[in-house]
């Protein structure tokens, strides 16, 4: 007897989104895989630091020079707690839940991860941190996306160069606008259309850091600040360089949205516009 559409095994769309959340938390996990192995190396100088430093004072008994050697051991050891603490916060199965987020701390955090690639590339970060509400989003998802940008702007630079990053309080939609900004290779007018497409890429292989592109990146990108009830902008012209906005809420802005305590909620949260792409 012939098989019909209406067999009790899971329809293929839902085979579709399976695959896709497997291969999502693929991607996760080597993105991670990533990480560890650059900041094991930043944790390793870290480690010598200190223990330089504790050597020195051990050698010297005045006062002021062993005052220095602790103050030295201090502050590295601070720095080994926040790679150790960003890195295991991105491990953690978290859940989806959002909450007021201070998005200044967390890019610093971020750049504290890739500090050791973005100097062995020769890339000189420029910061311009501007007063900011606090945003309500999931930290661990938006840092994400931020480690994803980061490194597709280190790879558009191979030869080095500066990337911008910006934070921003659109006043007017009060919203926090997040800007990463390269000075590379810039994105073709024929592709820059399809970078948010699944499985889309526009790199031709690993590069010489062993990273790659499955074409899943931007896509996933897509999809966190899309749930977060955001936007994601691209602006880029071949041979000057690319910049991502992301545009995210404010606590204030979702508790506008939210109902009084006791209405009736007739319809959820909607996503505040599409990926916009700008050359």
């Amino acid at each position: 007897m012939a098989t019909t559409g209406n067999d009790d095994g899971p329809n293929l769309q839902q085979q579709v989104d399976l695959l896709k959340q497997q291969l999502g938390q693929a991607q996760k996990m080597t993105a991670l895989g990533e990480l560890v192995s650059t900041t094991t190396h930043e944790f390793n100088n870290v480690l010598m630091t200190i223990i330089n430093y504790a050597k020195m004072g051990m050698r010297h008994k005045d006062a002021a020079t062993r005052d220095k050697c602790f103050e030295k051991i201090y502050a590295a050891a601070g720095r080994a707690a926040k790679i150790t603490n960003t890195v295991l916060g991105i491990a953690r199965n978290r859940s989806a839940g959002r909450e007021p987020t201070d998005l200044t701390e967390l890019v610093q955090n971020t750049l504290v991860l890739l500090e050791r690639e973005m100097n062995k590339y020769r890339i000189a970060i420029d910061r311009t941190f501007r007063p900011i509400p606090p945003a309500y989003v999931n930290g661990n998802q938006i840092q994400q996306v931020m480690l994803n940008l980061l490194i597709n702007a280190r790879q558009a630079m191979p030869r080095g160069g500066r990337l911008a990053i910006k934070l921003l309080h659109d006043t007017e939609n009060d919203m926090v606008d997040l800007v990463i900004r390269d000075y590379g290779c810039g994105i073709p007018p024929d592709k820059l259309p399809r970078i948010f497409d699944s499985f889309f890429t526009t790199k031709a292989g690993p590069d010489e850091s062993g990273k790659g592109g499955t074409g899943l990146g931007l896509s996933m990108c897509r999809d966190i600040i899309e749930t977060h009830q955001g936007r994601i902008r691209v602006d880029s012209t071949v041979g000057k360089g690319t910049a991502f906005t992301l545009k995210l809420p404010t606590v204030s802005k979702i508790q506008q949205k939210r109902p009084p305590l006791g209405a009736p909620v007739t319809t959820p949260p909607g996503v505040i516009g599409q990926p916009t792409v700008n050359r």
